[in-house]
C-alpha cells in the first residue's frame, strides 16, 4: 500500500473544518475510496479499536482497505509496523498529523503529509473532478424520424 493513514486523526481534522463537522469514518472512507479511485492508487486506513459492531456501512470500498487495530494494540503500532515492514519505505506515504508517525516515516524515509493538507488535497481534487455531460437527447428525446427507424427496427410500424 502507497498510502498509509491513521484513520482517527485524519477524521478529526475533517471534524475541525467548517464543512464536515458531523462526518462519520464510514462516509470519510466513502470519499477516499473516490479519491483513490480517481487517482488510480490503493490505500490503508487504519482505526484504533475493533470499530462498529455492524461494518457493512465499510463495504463496497474498493480502493481504500479499512483496517481496525483490534483492542491489544493502537493505531499507531499498527501503523509503526507497517512502516518497518516495508520493502520499499521511500514508496511509502503515511498521513497523520501524529509526531510519532511522522518520525517513524521520515527514519525509513518514507514521505508524511499531515492530515490537514491531505485532506485539502482530496477535496480539491474531487471537487476538479468533471461531471459528464447528458447527451441533449435525453432531455429532448428521439426525434421524429428516430422514432419511426426504431418503430420500424422492432417491426412495430403503425
Amino acid at each position: 500500500m502507497p498510502v498509509i493513514i491513521d484513520g482517527h486523526n485524519l477524521l478529526w481534522s475533517i471534524k475541525n473544518t467548517e464543512d464536515f463537522t458531523s462526518i462519520t469514518d464510514a462516509a470519510m472512507c466513502r470519499i477516499l475510496d473516490s479519491y483513490f479511485g480517481l487517482v488510480g492508487e490503493k490505500a490503508e486506513i487504519i482505526f484504533d479499536g475493533i470499530g462498529p459492531p455492524n461494518k457493512t456501512e465499510f463495504d463496497n470500498i474498493r480502493n481504500l482497505e479499512v483496517t481496525f487495530s483490534g483492542r491489544r494494540t493502537d493505531c499507531d503500532t499498527v501503523i509503526e509496523q507497517r512502516i518497518l515492514d516495508s520493502t520499499a519505505p521511500k514508496r511509502l506515504t503515511i498521513v497523520s498529523t501524529d509526531r510519532r508517525l511522522r518520525d517513524a516515516a521520515s527514519a525509513r524515509k518514507a514521505a508524511d503529509v499531515k492530515s490537514e493538507d491531505f485532506w485539502n488535497e482530496v477535496k480539491k481534487r474531487l471537487s476538479r473532478q468533471k461531471k459528464s455531460k447528458e447527451p441533449a437527447a435525453k432531455r429532448s428525446g428521439l426525434t421524429e424520424s428516430e422514432t419511426e427507424l426504431w418503430l420500424r427496427a422492432f417491426g412495430l410500424e403503425q
